[in-house]
């Protein structure tokens, strides 16, 4: 019962990330960097910061907690970063790939390595017992994706040559290929962020937000990557003006944080339904790749719901259907055993 209770909580997470991009659609007239900046002043350090003090236990303070761990806060800082340049250039491999095949090689890789390099770094043995159920799981994850992938690219087969040319100017293939491998890897690091903050869980604290403050220090180093190419961006474009801009400044605050807020709450989903899971089991160590599987199932139940999915025709719809179903046999896989 604990594992169901666990996995509803990541869902539900997960399933505000996916509902992130309504509120974005609210912000008006700033750049593309005055916006990704102010949405991750908030989903990278005001509801990080507040997630992880509901962790520090009674008598005791955050500044204490990382003070004694100064090591595993800055491993996990660093990771951040590193996972800040995934995001960075995930949006670049769908540019030179397209959707389909740029966001699923992206997501596959984050999936599988953010899930299978703590386990090797553990020595695990991925070919016997509970380590190939692991395996076998974020294969089946990876070929979910994978379907879905293929259908993106079936619908794109039945847009006009125009649209598909829109969708796709700047097609490069090598090129494209290795920065969804960049991508892919780098986004992994938040899962390898989480793992090398683990001694940041301290004694006394509260079991449901013990990894909140791991979470802090991972986002908080994504944030220094993604200010820096912000401001730069700023500084290019001239955008600055964005925030002085009064007459859409509080309604561009208010769905930046809602946005925010919605964001972080995968994370916040992960960590609390974390705890439900015993230490050490399958399910525990797939949580990442549970996440992924997650946020890649209802990003596209929004596009049904959004109909951008209109007009695929059956077999569309049919490969879309196959996926969705073989990522949420992916999350049921490892309970079976």
């Amino acid at each position: 019962m604990n594992i169901v209770i666990g996995l509803i909580i990541i869902a539900l997470g997960s399933f505000c990330q996916s509902s992130s991009y309504v509120p974005i659609k609210k912000v008006r007239q700033w750049s593309w960097e005055s916006f990704w900046l102010v949405q991750g002043v908030f989903a990278w350090i005001v509801f990080p910061l507040l997630g992880a003090l509901l962790a520090v236990p009674q008598g005791s303070s955050l500044s204490e907690i990382l003070g004694a761990e100064t090591s595993a806060a800055f491993k996990a800082m660093g990771f951040g970063a590193l996972w800040g340049v995934g995001g960075l250039t995930f949006g670049l491999s769908m540019r030179y790939l397209g959707v389909a095949l740029g966001q699923s090689l992206s997501l596959g890789l984050c999936a599988a390595v953010g899930t299978l390099m703590p386990a090797i770094l553990s020595h695990e043995d991925l070919f016997h017992g509970s380590g190939l159920i692991l395996l076998l799981g974020v294969c089946l994850t990876i070929a979910g994706i994978a379907v879905i992938g293929y259908a993106g690219a079936l619908r794109s087969r039945q847009m006009s040559e125009e649209d598909r040319k829109k969708a796709i100017a700047d097609f490069a293939l090598t090129k494209g290929l290795l920065i969804a491998v960049l991508a892919g890897v780098m986004s992994a690091c938040f899962s390898l962020g989480l793992e090398a903050g683990k001694p940041l869980q301290v004694s006394g604290m509260k079991p449901l937000f013990a990894t909140l403050p791991a979470t802090l220090m991972v986002t908080l180093g994504g944030f220094v990557t993604n200010a820096v190419y912000c401001l730069y961006k700023n500084f290019r474009n001239r955008t600055f003006s964005d925030y002085t801009d009064t007459k859409v400044l509080g309604n561009n605050i208010l769905f930046c944080a809602l946005a925010g807020l919605l964001w972080y709450s995968q994370f916040f989903g992960l960590g609390v339904g974390k705890s439900f899971f015993e230490d050490d089991s399958v399910v525990m160590k797939f949580s990442w790749c549970i996440l992924m599987a997650l946020n890649v199932i209802f990003s596209n139940v929004w596009g049904i719901v959004l109909k951008e999915w209109k007009g695929s025709g059956k077999k569309t719809a049919a490969v879309l259907v196959c996926g969705l179903l073989l990522l949420v046999f992916s999350l049921i896989f490892p309970n079976l055993f």
